[in-house]
């Protein structure tokens, strides 16, 4: 006789026996009987109670990225399923594996108008790699095993399971509960590239004059972080990123030239990019930021591209050579055929890098040595440097933060180390986010930067991150403006600003409300001494820092700089 446990129980332990070991998310009606066999069983995971489902989805976003593992969230039926949609549509986009579990209103209910009934289907399906609404209890473990194929295998990405209140309820034999292991970390199932394109892309890259590489999020994703030094080093050749693709290389490399394009990029680095005439993508999509809304590469330059995803290849320029495959396994095929073809080209890249590096950073430096008042971002950015350990985790906000860390913060180590929602650019993503990232690497500092606005958006997760007693270190760049918008304001509306300012709010004083040990700053020259007593804290804190208004500072974006 087959043993047999209820629909909620099934989805813990089918979660249980891919390796979960953390869910993010709020209670509500339809998540009672999911809650309570949480409770009742004998488990591994950790549930972490937020404030907010948008702040779940982005905990389990960044516990993603740090890990490698698959991020869990889950919320109930109604607001749940909406407020959780941009976390999982950051995390899809973003190419990092994250499973959204709403649960729903009964089957039995259906198209009878309860309380808090939505389409779950149809509102997950553009968001998503993979979705389904269960519909019978014992079809839980094999849509576990969907979901978490969907989002380990290929380009990782997103899925949603909706989980309906009545088959919660409903019997399901303990014989369907298991897990293939090969899905608890991804990339898995890894494919190889054609020989062939691999040997193409090898003499292209031969036949250039000044080769650049642009690294996405790719690399960091499938590991390729060792084959790239290895191919940078023997050919000499220069390494740009995309923000994604931050911690490619550790940008102490000889050869890592820094970010290229829109937003993080600079003029120095913008050279590397403009002056190439073979620009070879790993992992990257050449979308409008990186490419700095497609000025370059410009039309004749000669494209190799080298992605997991064969519906990147060629999508946004024309492309010599597509290599499509895991990229570690692409990258180590690539030092390999080049091992056979024995050559001793390079390309003078490090000097390249060497130069870019150096004039971009006599600029920064006398901005970050400032004593001018409000604090300048910069000086914020190098006190930081001097401070924080080499394998620290950054959170930044898509706002005012992003692109000084983005084009100033030199990255000491290669890996997941700077985190940042860059798909879609949702305010209030860092707060949140950053305590994921801390659950998923709690040997490593977190600290997380945001501007006032976004600090708007979640602070009530503070009480979270009290309640955990995460030690991170929360940043706030104030400048009581959508800054953002206001610079841009500034230079598409000649200066006509318009509903972008609100008044000074005392981020230190609401933080320590929350049981947040803060600081404010107006004083350039206490700032270093306030960053290291909150980073050595043992405990959240939180410094307020007067800042330079956007509209008024040498921000590192492209359209702003001209």
């Amino acid at each position: 006789m087959e043993n047999r446990m209820n629909g909620a129980q099934a989805m813990v332990r089918s979660l249980e026996a891919h390796g979960v070991s953390h869910i993010f998310g709020l209670c509500g009606d339809t998540t009672l009987p999911f809650y309570d066999a949480m409770r009742q069983l004998d488990h591994s995971i950790r549930h972490v109670l937020t404030r907010d489902e948008r702040s779940a989805a982005y905990m389990a976003d960044a516990f993603s990225r740090v890990t490698g593992r698959v991020g869990v969230c889950e919320g109930p039926s109604g607001g749940g399923a909406t407020y959780i949609l941009p976390g999982l549509i950051e995390a899809n986009e973003s190419s990092y594996a994250v499973l959204g579990i709403t649960t729903d209103v009964s089957v039995a209910s259906y198209g009878r108008y309860p309380l808090t009934e939505v389409d779950q289907n149809a509102l997950m399906a553009p968001l998503t790699k993979w979705n389904t609404v269960i519909t019978r209890a014992d079809h839980i473990p094999r849509m576990v095993r969907k979901a978490f194929r969907a989002m380990t295998t290929g380009r990782s990405g997103a899925a949603h399971l909706g989980l309906p209140y009545d088959i919660q309820y409903d019997p399901v034999p303990e014989e369907e509960i298991w897990a293939d292991p090969e899905l608890a970390r991804y990339p898995a199932y890894r494919t190889g590239p054609d020989p062939d394109a691999v040997r193409a892309a090898a003499e292209a890259i031969l036949s250039a004059r000044a080769p650049l590489i642009v690294c996405g999020g790719g690399v960091v994703i499938s590991g390729a972080m060792a084959a790239l030094d290895l191919l940078a080093r023997r050919l000499d050749i220069p390494v740009a990123t995309s923000i994604s693709g931050q911690g490619s290389l550790p940008e102490t490399h000889p050869n890592c030239v820094g970010v290229v394009g829109s937003n993080g990029g600079t003029d120095e680095t913008w050279e590397a990019m403009a002056g190439a005439d073979l620009v070879i993508f790993m992992g990257c999509r050449a979308g409008s930021t990186t490419t700095s809304r497609w000025e370059a590469p410009r039309v004749g330059t000669r494209i190799v591209h080298f992605d997991v995803d064969p519906m990147v290849i060629g999508a946004v320029l024309p492309t010599e050579v597509g290599v499509v495959g895991d990229l570690r396994l692409a990258l180590d095929a690539l030092n390999a055929e080049l091992d056979r073809m024995e050559t001793a080209t390079g390309f003078g890249g490090a000097g390249t890098a060497a130069d870019i590096r150096r004039r971009k950073f006599e600029r920064f430096d006398a901005l970050a040595r400032s004593d001018e008042f409000p604090i300048r971002p910069e000086r914020v950015i190098a006190t930081l440097q001097r401070c924080l350990p080499e394998d620290a985790t950054i959170v930044s906000d898509p706002g005012t933060s992003c692109p000084y860390l983005s084009a100033y913060y030199t990255l000491p180590r290669a890996g997941r180390h700077f985190i940042t929602n860059r798909a879609h650019g949702a305010l209030g993503y860092s707060l949140s986010a950053a305590l994921g990232a801390w659950f998923g690497a709690p040997d490593r500092k977190t600290v997380a930067l945001m501007g006032d606005g976004s600090f708007g958006f979640t602070c009530g997760e503070l009480e979270t991150v009290t309640r955990t007693g995460a030690p991170i270190t929360y940043i706030v760049l104030s400048n009581s403006s959508f800054g953002w918008i206001k610079a841009s304001q500034r230079d598409d509306c000649d200066a006509r600003y318009y509903n972008v300012d609100f008044q000074r709010s005392d981020h230190a004083t609401v933080a320590s409300g929350f049981g947040v040990k803060s600081w404010s700053v107006a004083d350039p020259q206490k700032l270093e001494g306030v960053l290291r007593e909150a980073l050595a804290h043992d405990g959240p804190t939180l410094v307020d820092v007067i800042c330079q208004p956007l509209e008024e500072a040498q921000a590192p974006v492209r359209r702003w700089m001209g």
